[in-house]
């Protein structure tokens, strides 16, 4: 294997800085996405945009390929944000609950509580900011359009596991949004 005099580095390697501006270019919408996703306030979005791309780029450092990148980007990034929830938990005393532990009997509709494409964003972000660390994390790569095994990969759970929890997910956002019931 080549390598380069100055570094001692493996020339077939690619760098921690190239990897990082290769990822940010590839799936830094999806990063943003998943900071306003995870938090509401939009300060604290930025915080934990930030935490995500220091995170990312010194995860660099040790990518050897084994996995997609992608699923490298996404791993970490969820994993940053899963911390960064149950600190917020921790320090908030936010009361979530598991998909397991949900009812999600369906109840009449209130169609005149959605009003805009807006209103339907942020009750969704914080219908699913009720959800817990994992079942966030699960739901989000979801809407990213990433596949179960996909998923599986980044969170650790079966793929069956995660069709499971996307399910009870919809079932759950479905529910609320009839009954407008989301407890702001």
């Amino acid at each position: 294997m080549a390598m380069d005099a100055v570094t001692d580095i493996p020339a077939s390697v690619p760098d921690q800085d190239a990897l990082y501006a290769e990822a940010v270019a590839q799936f830094g919408a999806s990063l943003a996405r998943l900071a306003t996703a995870y938090e509401l306030d939009r300060s604290r979005q930025q915080d934990l945009l930030q935490e995500i791309h220091v995170a990312l780029w010194r995860s660099l450092a040790t990518f050897k390929g084994q996995c997609s990148l992608r699923t490298w980007v996404y791993r970490i990034a969820h994993n940053r944000a899963s911390s960064y929830v149950r600190l917020r938990v921790r320090m908030r005393r936010v009361t979530t609950v598991s998909l397991e532990e949900m009812d999600v009997e369906t109840s009449q509709p209130d169609a005149e509580r959605i009003v805009d494409h807006a209103a339907i964003l942020e009750k969704l972000r914080a219908l699913i900011q009720r959800l817990k660390p994992i079942d966030q994390e699960v739901f989000l790569l979801y809407l990213e359009g990433v596949d179960a095994g996909g998923i599986a990969e980044i969170v650790g759970i079966l793929p069956s596991n995660v069709a499971q929890k996307i399910h009870r997910a919809k079932k759950f956002l479905q529910q609320q949004f009839q009954t407008g019931d989301h407890h702001d």
